[in-house]
């Protein structure tokens, strides 16, 4: 996978737009929207973090999104790729939002909110407990991981993963499987959500979505757990 996402450091961004162009947006709506949820729920469970993990954070377009919009006093991206991270670091990084290569970063239990998006489809099975775990001794006793996939059980992310280059050899994983690989591996699911049904030509049904957050019928889902 290192070899896979370096190949693709400096077109990420051009990659990836090319799959969600049918949508009709940007992959900043997408992240924009999914912290925005991720805040929302923290503060529904009175959650106020200072430290946020930003786990698989590609080229670190979210990982400042995560420290403002959560209010943390800093924000870490990680990632396998050393291409990748190098392009993070040149772009996003200040004082309080930093990047490691994932084979560098050293958990050390003390972070509140970890966050991550589109990552596990890329690895392989047998190597998702090991994924985990990271997440898990990186955060602190009770701390929350925010795990992010995309929904195969909507047509349209099917539709868009296949026109994806960096997704040829995904595996989903279906919101079941996520909640157990995290239930096995010391986290107790706190909820599951769905998001993005509508694209940008059906915008005006958008706020529906946040009636209907609990059907399965997002593009993408969020399994919110917490470190036992």
């Amino acid at each position: 996978m290192t070899k896979q996402f370096d190949k693709y450091s400096t077109t990420y961004e051009e990659e990836l737009a090319k799959s969600l162009s049918a949508s009709g947006e940007g992959r900043d709506f997408f992240a924009a929207g999914r912290v925005a949820w991720l805040a929302k729920c923290l503060h529904k469970l009175e959650v106020k973090p200072e430290r946020v993990l930003d786990y698989g954070c590609g080229d670190g377009l979210t990982t400042p999104m995560l420290r403002t919009e959560l209010g943390a006093t800093t924000a870490i991206g990680a990632d396998v790729s050393t291409e990748t991270i190098g392009e993070a670091v040149k772009k996003y990084a200040t004082d309080g939002v930093s990047y490691a290569v994932l084979s560098e970063f050293v958990p050390a239990g003390n972070i509140d909110v970890a966050y991550c998006n589109g990552v596990f489809h890329h690895i392989v099975p047998d190597e998702r407990n090991e994924a985990v775990s990271i997440v898990r001794d990186a955060l602190r006793p009770g701390g929350l991981f925010a795990l992010w996939e995309n929904n195969p059980w909507n047509p349209a992310t099917r539709y868009v993963m296949s026109r994806c280059a960096f997704d040829e050899d995904a595996i989903t994983l279906t919101p079941p499987e996520a909640r157990r690989l995290l239930a096995k591996n010391g986290f107790e699911i706190v909820r599951t959500d769905y998001r993005f049904i509508f694209p940008r030509a059906l915008r005006m049904l958008r706020p529906l979505e946040n009636l209907v957050y609990r059907a399965p019928l997002g593009t993408q889902y969020q399994v919110l757990a917490q470190k036992i």
